[in-house]
């Protein structure tokens, strides 16, 4: 079996063939470190590192490169508003970056190219771009000439009739309705930081960055590039424009896009005070992982709706596969040969709907089925005392090969909860209660705990007290 993963480029699945036999080239769009990544950002990072994951499930080599846009106009921007040298604002920022997808499980890029540190390489293309007249000199810098590349618009789909010839447009960002000849170098302004360049001190425009980076660690063709559908344009557009222009070869075989990620159904807005960042989750008494079991829980090309209450959900998921995982390691176990043969069936026909779902486009909630599925028949014959130690330790190995593309962890061992004072003394009542065969009682003092923030699970070894 092979991975088949949605192209963009032709707006259709298509069967991965990699341009070296067992080695994939896979380019992602990081931040712009102006400012604490937030979760529509985060669920991108993490489709990401699915599709990385999956790559190397399947046995690919992959090299990761990811970009860190640390000069643009908005960390100009914001290192203004701070009054702070642009290097110390983005470097807290990119910091605070790496914390949280650390955090989130997300494995690290083979290269974190920084902007500032490839600006030679981003003059050489723009030079190139020049002496084919792709590029032309202004006032304010150097443009893109997008009338003289033909293939403008074939990954947004953008409307050539959109097309303003000769008309420009200098910001970094901009919608489909500014169709323009884009900055590939700005001319150098008070204040703002610049370089020398033979077209003129300055400094560049956000796209060609990308184009520099990916070429130099990737070389000028690339099996995968990745982001958020927001990106295809202008962004992925004039990657594509600059990048072939200056080369003459096809820059991205796939692009894999992710989809938004909207707050009560709203597009987030400072406006509406619903951007949530990763420590905002984290001070609702969530983990980080809770949040990656969230987003695992929507397929990455489907616009994801975010509500604290569906996030309390994704909780209560991850925990009751957490709880099913301490089960099969401590048992009750018994069964017979013929139980152990069927389990071995189950496992089997799980591993191979495993596989079937993450080649199919990343199909994540699939997965999360099979392996909540697969829990469900593991408990339950425990409760029946039919699952054997070995039979229960295939599953374990199973739900590990999964988790190597799920990412949530679930191979650590937990440690005992931390347990209140009061709390525990409930626990030590309900239990003398119980030995004295005072059920209805034990009953009451069960819903006191669980109002208290705590349930308690009666198991062969004792009772086991978790957070709600």
């Amino acid at each position: 079996m092979a991975v088949r993963l949605y192209n963009y480029l032709r707006r259709r699945k298509e069967l991965l063939v990699p341009l070296q036999a067992g080695r994939i080239g896979l380019y992602t769009c990081g931040p712009t470190v102006y400012n604490y990544a937030h979760i529509g950002n985060l669920r991108t990072y993490l489709f990401e590192d699915v599709l990385r994951r999956t790559l190397e499930f399947h046995g690919y080599r992959v090299r990761h490169v990811m970009n860190l846009t640390d000069v643009d106009d908005k960390t100009i921007r914001g290192a203004k508003a701070k009054g702070q040298a642009l290097k110390v604002f983005t470097e807290f920022y990119a910091r605070e970056f790496f914390r949280d997808v650390k955090r989130l499980g997300i494995l690290p890029a083979w290269k974190y190219p920084l902007a500032t540190g490839h600006i030679k390489g981003m003059i050489r293309l723009i030079q190139a771009l020049l002496k084919k007249k792709l590029a032309y000199q202004a006032a304010d810098g150097v443009y893109f000439d997008i009338s003289r590349f033909r293939g403008y618009g074939k990954l947004s789909r953008v409307k050539q009739r959109m097309l303003k010839a000769g008309a420009r447009v200098s910001a970094d960002e901009y919608s489909k309705s500014e169709a323009r000849d884009f900055a590939l170098w700005k001319g150098a302004k008070p204040g703002e930081p610049s370089w020398p360049a033979p077209f003129g001190r300055g400094r560049p425009g956000w796209h060609i960055e990308c184009s520099a980076m990916s070429m130099k660690y990737l070389g000028p063709t690339i099996d995968i590039h990745a982001g958020g559908v927001d990106l295809l344009f202008p962004h992925h557009e004039d990657e594509i424009a600059q990048s072939e222009g200056a080369t003459g070869k096809p820059f991205v075989r796939f692009f894999v896009e992710g989809e938004h990620l909207l707050v009560d159904g709203r597009k987030m807005s400072k406006s509406l005070g619903n951007v949530y960042t990763l420590a905002d989750v984290e001070r609702r008494g969530f983990e980080p992982l809770d949040f990656r079991y969230f987003v695992l829980g929507a397929h990455y090309r489907k616009p994801l709706n975010f509500t604290w209450k569906a996030l309390g959900a994704a909780r209560q998921g991850r925990l009751g596969v957490l709880n099913a995982l301490e089960r099969l390691r401590h048992g009750p176990y018994g069964g017979t040969l013929k139980d152990e043969n069927t389990a071995l069936k189950v496992i089997a026909t799980s591993e191979r709907q495993f596989r079937a779902a993450i080649e199919d486009d990343l199909n994540t909630p699939k997965v999360l089925a099979v392996l909540n599925e697969l829990l469900h028949y593991a408990n339950a014959m425990l409760d029946r005392k039919l699952l054997g130690r070995n039979a229960a330790k295939f599953i374990l190995a199973a739900v590990y090969g999964f988790d190597r593309v799920l990412g949530l962890n679930l191979g650590k061992r937990r440690g005992a909860p931390r347990i209140p004072a009061a709390v525990a003394k409930l626990v030590a009542g309900r239990g003398a209660l119980r030995k004295a065969k005072r059920w209805s009682d034990a009953d009451r003092i069960r819903e006191k705990i669980k109002k208290l923030g705590y349930i308690i699970e009666d198991t062969p070894s004792g009772p086991q007290v978790r957070k709600l």
